[in-house]
């Protein structure tokens, strides 16, 4: 790739794809793909779901008799872990490899499509002892380990759903969850491993359980050998349940045929106030629109190594991690620990040791590698990679450079995804034969529709900021929110009849690339002018000292709201009162003199959900005293 000339692109740096991307592309014409789905929606989507398995063809590909709860692939018998394994283990990939383990503690584990089908046979028929069957709720609490992927593709294959909680979330949320759930059996381990020191997650369930109806059942797989409580009648180990005769021997179950509307897994999302909303997604949709982006996106090839180096506990593992590569028949790396334990080349060593080819993170992530400088990288052989991504938040364009020069050294593109819990796949996104412009999310997946759009509900001027909606469903969309429809309604389809309100800001510039500002509430008003926190935010990384920074707005007697800054520097980086007054006058010229801050403090960390999102409300509660609400979301 090579970056475009700026004299020639009003909107700044471009950076097109060389012409072996575009001649490996598995979309070579992204705009041709886009113009076949916009004159046919149901028949683009249809040829898509041919490409899978089904048990039963659909009658119809969508039913929107019953807005805004629409259905997809109707009549469609169908369950993913056919196609996520049952159809790859007849076939050669049987003795590729699925999944290639490591652990913080340099422990490997690996898994050939064979192998991690009888494992998944083997945990179904566990559970199917224990009384689980199609509908009931089945509790996965884990470190990133193996056994996790097993336990959601098992409780998939039966007809149970799956609820993964995030193992660093606290006592708190994983009783809200359990209880709203009604889970029959929870999923968890004696511990697991993060920067050096162990999760105590068994003990964490125990206290959950201690405030709640129990479920039946608890399963807890031994990972660090800690000893743990295990109440008898209750409690079991991994290890002897599918050791146990029946299950040793049995290591054959049949995936339970599902409609292609029955629901496959929900998962809460984080929100920013009040009680977190259980997303619910099912067999057909889903795995056709996961599938679909994954091969397209990220360009997926049989002698790729791909890496997602989320945890499955939020979407972008259920989909990334989990089901979109098994699908697809892709060989996964799965790291368990902290990015930067013991040394901040960890993530470099194992992109080198695997030769990792597709490595998808977060721009949270990025910036903190960042933070150590580019030496480390150097250390290791990167030349595996051939395209990177990005996910959680809007990446600023000064990561973007840093990721794009440091880690794909300038051959890789980087493909920015905007999608949400919600929608189940990405939704804005490029491919890897189209123009990129750094900060920018590109255009939207063929397909989708999104738009900008100003309070009346019209669409906005090239440029200018607005509400971003979708005009259309997709099949990996929502169905609604666990046992409580009218929050479904109310939360995303209310505002703007017809249109799904994502919750962000945005813009649109003429080339029709979208720009993803921030949470429409992550809005600061000074002296009547609106600055988005992400555009500050992005002024502040953009100055060498700095590595991450949140603002909030707070009330000022003469400006009515003033901002205030946290700053996290670079390791290089030292705090002083001088720097301060340069990151003043920094803002003051990136942004503008009304946009320069009132306050600046230099911290170590911010609190953040799990997919890197900065929680604003959080800070603003500790500035002013108030009470902070819900934190189970947090990620620490």
């Amino acid at each position: 790739m090579s970056a475009g000339d700026k004299s020639s692109t009003p909107k700044g740096e471009v950076y097109s794809p060389s012409a072996d991307v575009i001649a490996q592309a598995n979309v070579r014409d992204p705009e041709a793909l886009r113009k076949e789905a916009s004159e046919n929606l149901e028949a683009y989507w249809a040829k898509r779901a041919e490409e899978l398995t089904w048990f039963k063809k659909w009658d119809k590909v969508l039913d929107d008799s019953n807005k805004p709860f629409f259905k997809w692939f109707v009549g469609g018998r169908t369950n993913i872990v056919a196609n996520a394994i049952d159809r790859h283990v007849r076939t050669w990939r049987r003795n590729k490899l699925a999944l290639i383990w490591e652990s913080e503690r340099g422990e490997v584990r690996t898994f050939s499509y064979h192998a991690l089908a009888r494992e998944v046979c083997k945990f179904s028929n566990v559970l199917k002892s224990m009384g689980v069957s199609k509908g009931d709720r089945v509790t996965i609490y884990m470190p990133r380990i193996p056994e996790t992927v097993i336990a959601m593709l098992a409780t998939a294959k039966i007809g149970a759903v799956h609820s993964v909680v995030y193992g660093g979330f606290s006592v708190e949320a994983l009783h809200g969850r359990i209880e709203d759930s009604e889970s029959k059996v929870i999923v968890t381990a004696d511990g697991g491993y993060m920067n050096g020191k162990v999760i105590e997650l068994k003990k964490i369930v125990d206290e959950a359980l201690r405030r709640t109806a129990a479920p039946e059942n608890v399963v807890v797989v031994r990972h660090t050998g800690k000893e743990v409580a295990m109440e008898a009648g209750r409690d079991y180990w991994y290890h002897d349940l599918m050791s146990m005769p029946l299950v040793r021997t049995s290591q054959r179950c049949e995936t339970e045929e599902m409609d292609a509307e029955d629901p496959l897994y929900i998962l809460y999302t984080s929100g920013t106030t009040g009680k977190p909303k259980a997303i619910v997604h099912t067999h057909g949709g889903y795995q056709v629109g996961v599938y679909a982006t994954f091969k397209d996106v990220f360009d997926i090839k049989e002698e790729d190594r791909w890496w997602c180096t989320a945890d499955p506990g939020w979407v972008t593992g259920h989909s990334y991690i989990v089901y979109a590569p098994l699908i697809a028949g892709a060989t996964s790396v799965m790291y368990e620990g902290a990015p930067t334990f013991p040394f901040p080349d960890r993530w470099w060593a194992i992109v080198e040791k695997y030769g990792v080819s597709v490595m998808y993170t977060t721009p949270t992530a990025i910036r903190g590698l960042m933070r150590f400088g580019h030496a480390w990288p150097n250390r290791h052989d990167l030349s595996s990679l051939r395209l990177l991504g990005s996910v959680g938040e809007p990446i600023n364009p000064e990561a973007w450079r840093w990721f794009y020069k440091n880690i794909g050294k300038e051959k890789c593109p980087i493909m920015d995804t905007w999608w949400q819990t919600e929608t189940g796949m990405f939704m804005i996104t490029p491919m890897p034969a189209m123009t990129l412009k750094p900060g920018s999310a590109s255009r939207p997946y063929p397909g989708v529709e999104a738009d900008v759009v100003g309070e009346d509900g019209k669409p906005v001027k090239p440029g200018e900021e607005g509400f971003l909606v979708l005009k259309k469903p997709w099949p990996a969309m929502l169905r609604t929110v666990y046992k409580d429809p009218d929050r479904y309604v109310k939360t995303y389809w209310s505002r703007y009849p017809g249109m799904y309100t994502a919750g962000d800001s945005a813009r649109k510039d003429e080339d029709g690339y979208f720009w993803i500002i921030g949470r429409v509430d992550d809005v600061i008003k000074v002296s009547g002018y609106r600055l988005g926190t992400a555009e500050l935010e992005s002024a502040f990384v953009s100055h060498p000292s700095v590595a991450e920074a949140a603002v909030i707005g707070l009330p000022h007697e003469i400006k009515g709201v003033a901002i205030h800054a946290y700053v996290i520097l670079k390791a290089n980086a030292t705090q002083t009162d001088t720097l301060v007054d340069e990151l003043k006058a920094h803002i003051a010229h990136e942004v503008g003199p009304i946009a320069k801050p009132e306050t600046i403090e230099f911290v170590q960390s911010l609190p953040k959900t799990r997919s890197g999102k900065i929680m604003r409300r959080v800070l603003k509660a500790r500035a002013l005293g108030m009470d902070e609400g819900d934190l189970t979301t947090l990620e620490e």
